[in-house]
Protein backbone atom coordinates (compact mmCIF):
# COMPACT_ATOMS: atom_id res chain seq x y z
CA UNK A 1 0.00 0.00 0.00
CA UNK A 2 2.90 2.25 -0.50
CA UNK A 3 1.95 5.84 -1.45
CA UNK A 4 -1.71 5.91 0.17
CA UNK A 5 -2.47 8.15 2.71
CA UNK A 6 -2.71 6.30 6.19
CA UNK A 7 -5.22 7.21 8.75
CA UNK A 8 -5.34 5.56 12.99
CA UNK A 9 -7.88 3.73 14.17
CA UNK A 10 -10.05 5.35 16.22
CA UNK A 11 -10.03 2.61 19.11
CA UNK A 12 -6.12 0.87 18.41
CA UNK A 13 -4.54 4.14 16.67
CA UNK A 14 -2.55 1.61 13.97
CA UNK A 15 -2.45 3.03 10.37
CA UNK A 16 -4.67 2.11 8.13
CA UNK A 17 -5.32 3.00 4.24
CA UNK A 18 -8.55 3.38 3.17
CA UNK A 19 -9.78 1.11 2.35
CA UNK A 20 -8.79 -1.38 4.77
CA UNK A 21 -6.80 -4.29 3.10
CA UNK A 22 -8.17 -7.77 4.34
CA UNK A 23 -5.01 -9.25 7.01
CA UNK A 24 -3.78 -5.90 7.46
CA UNK A 25 -4.44 -6.00 11.20
CA UNK A 26 -7.83 -4.31 11.55
CA UNK A 27 -9.50 -5.20 14.45
CA UNK A 28 -11.91 -8.43 14.42
CA UNK A 29 -11.07 -8.23 10.19
CA UNK A 30 -11.87 -11.90 9.51
CA UNK A 31 -11.04 -12.10 6.18
CA UNK A 32 -6.71 -12.56 5.22
CA UNK A 33 -4.88 -11.99 1.77
CA UNK A 34 -5.33 -15.59 1.09
CA UNK A 35 -9.13 -15.45 1.43
CA UNK A 36 -10.83 -16.25 -2.35
CA UNK A 37 -12.84 -13.26 -3.46
CA UNK A 38 -16.07 -13.54 -5.46
CA UNK A 39 -16.28 -11.74 -8.43
CA UNK A 40 -19.86 -12.15 -10.02
CA UNK A 41 -22.45 -13.60 -8.50
CA UNK A 42 -21.69 -17.48 -10.35
CA UNK A 43 -18.60 -16.88 -7.75
CA UNK A 44 -20.51 -15.74 -4.77
CA UNK A 45 -22.91 -19.14 -5.27
CA UNK A 46 -19.84 -21.42 -5.14
CA UNK A 47 -17.75 -19.56 -2.23
CA UNK A 48 -20.63 -19.11 -0.31
CA UNK A 49 -21.51 -23.07 -0.79
CA UNK A 50 -18.09 -24.24 0.06
CA UNK A 51 -17.68 -22.12 2.99
CA UNK A 52 -17.35 -24.73 6.22
CA UNK A 53 -17.45 -22.53 8.96
CA UNK A 54 -19.79 -19.29 9.62
CA UNK A 55 -16.11 -17.82 10.54
CA UNK A 56 -14.98 -18.72 7.02
CA UNK A 57 -18.27 -17.34 5.26
CA UNK A 58 -17.82 -13.87 6.81
CA UNK A 59 -14.18 -13.95 5.87
CA UNK A 60 -15.44 -14.35 1.99
CA UNK A 61 -18.06 -12.30 3.06
CA UNK A 62 -15.53 -9.48 3.75
CA UNK A 63 -13.53 -9.57 0.83
CA UNK A 64 -16.37 -9.85 -1.94
CA UNK A 65 -16.84 -7.65 -5.40
CA UNK A 66 -19.28 -9.57 -6.89
CA UNK A 67 -21.32 -6.37 -7.61
CA UNK A 68 -19.62 -3.52 -8.75
CA UNK A 69 -21.78 -0.98 -8.54
CA UNK A 70 -21.57 -1.43 -4.94
CA UNK A 71 -17.21 -2.09 -4.85
CA UNK A 72 -17.13 1.41 -7.08
CA UNK A 73 -19.63 3.50 -4.01
CA UNK A 74 -17.83 2.03 -0.82
CA UNK A 75 -14.62 2.47 -1.86
CA UNK A 76 -15.60 5.91 -3.25
CA UNK A 77 -16.91 7.42 0.09
CA UNK A 78 -14.12 5.61 1.95
CA UNK A 79 -10.92 7.52 0.04
CA UNK A 80 -13.37 10.96 -1.25
CA UNK A 81 -16.62 11.10 0.62
CA UNK A 82 -15.83 10.85 3.96
CA UNK A 83 -17.56 13.17 6.72
CA UNK A 84 -15.75 15.65 8.09
CA UNK A 85 -16.14 14.46 11.62
CA UNK A 86 -14.48 11.64 10.44
CA UNK A 87 -12.04 12.32 7.56
CA UNK A 88 -8.98 11.66 9.97
CA UNK A 89 -9.87 8.51 10.37
CA UNK A 90 -9.78 5.26 8.09
CA UNK A 91 -12.60 4.19 6.38
CA UNK A 92 -13.04 -0.09 6.16
CA UNK A 93 -14.56 0.13 2.77
CA UNK A 94 -15.75 -3.43 2.23
CA UNK A 95 -18.67 -6.01 2.36
CA UNK A 96 -19.82 -5.98 6.69
CA UNK A 97 -19.22 -9.04 8.13
CA UNK A 98 -21.62 -10.86 10.86
CA UNK A 99 -21.08 -9.38 14.18
CA UNK A 100 -22.59 -11.36 17.27
CA UNK A 101 -22.24 -14.48 19.32
CA UNK A 102 -21.21 -17.58 16.55
CA UNK A 103 -24.04 -20.10 18.91
CA UNK A 104 -26.90 -18.06 18.83
CA UNK A 105 -30.05 -18.93 18.08
CA UNK A 106 -31.17 -15.79 17.38
CA UNK A 107 -30.64 -14.00 14.14
CA UNK A 108 -31.01 -10.36 13.20
CA UNK A 109 -31.37 -9.22 9.51
CA UNK A 110 -31.22 -5.69 8.69
CA UNK A 111 -30.99 -4.19 5.37
CA UNK A 112 -27.84 -2.94 4.65
CA UNK A 113 -24.62 -0.96 5.70
CA UNK A 114 -24.23 2.80 6.01
CA UNK A 115 -21.90 5.11 3.99
CA UNK A 116 -20.70 6.40 7.07
CA UNK A 117 -21.39 3.80 9.86
CA UNK A 118 -20.14 0.33 9.08
CA UNK A 119 -19.06 0.95 5.62
CA UNK A 120 -16.51 2.91 7.88
CA UNK A 121 -15.80 1.02 11.06
CA UNK A 122 -16.42 -2.91 9.75
CA UNK A 123 -19.05 -3.65 12.38
CA UNK A 124 -22.70 -3.99 11.40
CA UNK A 125 -24.82 -1.21 12.90
CA UNK A 126 -21.91 0.57 14.49
CA UNK A 127 -20.57 4.28 14.17
CA UNK A 128 -23.88 5.75 13.86
CA UNK A 129 -27.53 6.90 14.85
CA UNK A 130 -29.47 3.66 13.45
CA UNK A 131 -26.57 1.56 15.73
CA UNK A 132 -26.83 3.67 18.74
CA UNK A 133 -30.82 3.04 18.79
CA UNK A 134 -29.77 -0.88 17.87
CA UNK A 135 -27.16 -1.29 20.50
CA UNK A 136 -28.78 0.42 23.79
CA UNK A 137 -31.60 -1.40 23.15
CA UNK A 138 -29.56 -4.75 22.93
CA UNK A 139 -27.94 -4.13 26.16
CA UNK A 140 -30.79 -2.82 27.99
CA UNK A 141 -32.54 -6.44 27.28
CA UNK A 142 -29.32 -8.11 28.09
CA UNK A 143 -27.91 -9.22 24.85
CA UNK A 144 -24.93 -6.74 24.97
CA UNK A 145 -22.17 -6.41 26.99
CA UNK A 146 -21.79 -2.32 26.82
CA UNK A 147 -24.72 0.00 25.53
CA UNK A 148 -22.03 1.63 22.74
CA UNK A 149 -20.74 0.74 19.53
CA UNK A 150 -18.11 2.77 18.80
CA UNK A 151 -15.34 0.78 16.45
CA UNK A 152 -14.00 -2.59 16.25
CA UNK A 153 -11.98 -3.08 19.18
CA UNK A 154 -13.52 -1.61 21.76
CA UNK A 155 -14.67 -4.61 23.48
CA UNK A 156 -18.53 -5.05 22.63
CA UNK A 157 -19.72 -8.40 22.74
CA UNK A 158 -23.09 -10.05 22.30
CA UNK A 159 -24.47 -13.16 23.67
CA UNK A 160 -27.25 -15.30 22.29
CA UNK A 161 -27.79 -13.09 18.85
CA UNK A 162 -26.10 -12.80 15.73
CA UNK A 163 -26.29 -9.95 13.67
CA UNK A 164 -26.28 -9.61 9.80
CA UNK A 165 -27.66 -7.90 6.54
CA UNK A 166 -29.76 -8.55 3.43
CA UNK A 167 -27.05 -6.61 1.65
CA UNK A 168 -23.67 -6.80 2.63
CA UNK A 169 -22.18 -3.15 1.03
CA UNK A 170 -22.97 0.05 1.41
CA UNK A 171 -25.73 0.76 -1.47
CA UNK A 172 -25.99 4.44 -3.37
CA UNK A 173 -28.78 6.70 -1.52
CA UNK A 174 -29.42 2.91 0.74
CA UNK A 175 -31.23 1.79 -2.43
CA UNK A 176 -29.48 -2.01 -3.45
CA UNK A 177 -30.83 -3.04 -6.88
CA UNK A 178 -32.87 -6.67 -7.05
CA UNK A 179 -29.88 -7.74 -8.81
CA UNK A 180 -27.83 -7.45 -5.66
CA UNK A 181 -30.47 -7.88 -3.28
CA UNK A 182 -30.18 -11.19 -5.14
CA UNK A 183 -26.97 -11.45 -5.19
CA UNK A 184 -26.63 -11.03 -1.84
CA UNK A 185 -29.11 -13.81 -0.71
CA UNK A 186 -26.85 -16.29 -1.43
CA UNK A 187 -24.51 -15.40 1.36
CA UNK A 188 -27.33 -15.32 3.61
CA UNK A 189 -28.76 -18.44 2.34
CA UNK A 190 -25.03 -19.99 3.52
CA UNK A 191 -25.67 -18.14 7.27
CA UNK A 192 -29.06 -19.99 7.02
CA UNK A 193 -27.23 -23.05 6.25
CA UNK A 194 -24.88 -22.86 8.76
CA UNK A 195 -26.68 -21.88 11.57
CA UNK A 196 -28.81 -25.11 10.70
CA UNK A 197 -31.58 -26.06 13.55
CA UNK A 198 -29.97 -24.52 15.94
CA UNK A 199 -31.76 -21.36 15.14
CA UNK A 200 -35.00 -20.34 16.98
CA UNK A 201 -35.94 -17.01 15.44
CA UNK A 202 -34.95 -14.36 13.03
CA UNK A 203 -35.72 -10.60 13.94
CA UNK A 204 -35.61 -8.61 10.56
CA UNK A 205 -35.20 -5.05 10.78
CA UNK A 206 -37.46 -3.53 7.65
CA UNK A 207 -39.03 -5.29 4.57
CA UNK A 208 -36.05 -5.66 3.00
CA UNK A 209 -34.33 -7.74 5.32
CA UNK A 210 -38.01 -9.24 5.61
CA UNK A 211 -38.29 -10.28 1.95
CA UNK A 212 -34.30 -11.17 1.69
CA UNK A 213 -34.93 -13.88 4.43
CA UNK A 214 -38.26 -15.10 2.48
CA UNK A 215 -35.95 -15.66 -0.70
CA UNK A 216 -33.15 -17.06 0.66
CA UNK A 217 -35.26 -19.64 2.82
CA UNK A 218 -37.08 -20.10 -0.05
CA UNK A 219 -34.19 -20.85 -1.95
CA UNK A 220 -33.00 -23.35 0.65
CA UNK A 221 -36.22 -25.32 0.54
CA UNK A 222 -37.31 -24.29 3.62
CA UNK A 223 -41.26 -24.45 4.10
CA UNK A 224 -42.90 -20.92 4.12
CA UNK A 225 -46.44 -20.12 4.33
CA UNK A 226 -48.49 -19.89 1.77
CA UNK A 227 -49.53 -16.48 0.56
CA UNK A 228 -46.22 -15.58 1.62
CA UNK A 229 -46.28 -13.23 5.07
CA UNK A 230 -46.22 -9.99 4.69
CA UNK A 231 -44.13 -7.52 6.77
CA UNK A 232 -45.25 -5.71 9.87
CA UNK A 233 -43.97 -4.37 13.01
CA UNK A 234 -44.77 -7.29 15.28
CA UNK A 235 -45.63 -9.52 12.24
CA UNK A 236 -45.04 -13.42 12.88
CA UNK A 237 -44.62 -15.96 10.58
CA UNK A 238 -43.20 -20.02 11.17
CA UNK A 239 -40.70 -21.16 8.79
CA UNK A 240 -39.92 -24.16 8.79
CA UNK A 241 -36.26 -25.73 7.70
CA UNK A 242 -36.14 -29.51 5.27
CA UNK A 243 -35.63 -31.03 8.45
CA UNK A 244 -39.18 -29.61 10.05
CA UNK A 245 -37.46 -27.64 12.86
CA UNK A 246 -39.68 -24.57 13.34
CA UNK A 247 -38.01 -20.84 13.09
CA UNK A 248 -39.71 -17.81 14.20
CA UNK A 249 -39.70 -15.05 11.50
CA UNK A 250 -40.40 -11.53 13.18
CA UNK A 251 -40.67 -8.37 11.74
CA UNK A 252 -39.30 -4.94 13.59
CA UNK A 253 -39.16 -1.30 12.10
CA UNK A 254 -35.98 -0.50 11.05
CA UNK A 255 -33.67 1.10 13.08
CA UNK A 256 -33.18 4.04 11.08
CA UNK A 257 -32.76 8.07 12.02
CA UNK A 258 -36.07 8.37 10.45
CA UNK A 259 -38.11 6.00 12.06
CA UNK A 260 -36.83 6.94 15.42
CA UNK A 261 -36.91 10.57 15.41
CA UNK A 262 -40.32 10.41 14.03
CA UNK A 263 -41.38 8.10 16.78
CA UNK A 264 -42.50 5.31 14.37
CA UNK A 265 -40.21 2.94 16.40
CA UNK A 266 -39.61 3.70 20.14
CA UNK A 267 -36.88 2.30 22.73
CA UNK A 268 -39.88 0.76 24.15
CA UNK A 269 -41.31 -0.58 21.11
CA UNK A 270 -37.75 -2.31 20.44
CA UNK A 271 -37.45 -3.85 23.89
CA UNK A 272 -40.88 -5.30 23.91
CA UNK A 273 -39.53 -7.16 20.77
CA UNK A 274 -36.11 -8.17 21.80
CA UNK A 275 -37.62 -9.36 25.18
CA UNK A 276 -40.08 -11.39 22.93
CA UNK A 277 -37.09 -13.19 21.05
CA UNK A 278 -36.85 -15.35 24.10
CA UNK A 279 -40.21 -16.34 24.30
CA UNK A 280 -41.04 -19.45 22.22
CA UNK A 281 -44.64 -18.83 22.50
Amino acid sequence: MTGEPLDPHPVTGQLFPSPVPPGSGWPTDPGSRDTPIAHDAAEVVELAATAPTLAELDARVSVCRACPRLVDWRETVAREGRRASFADQPYWGRPGPSFGDPDADTLIVGLAPAANGTNRTGRMFTGDASGDFLYAALHRTGYANQPTSVGAGDGLALTGIRIVAAVRCAPPANAPTPAERATCATWLGRDLDLLGDRLRVIMTLGEIGWKGVLAATTSLGWTVPRPRPKFGHGAEATLHTPTGHPVRLVGCYHVSPHNTYTKKLTPAMLDDLLEDLRSDD
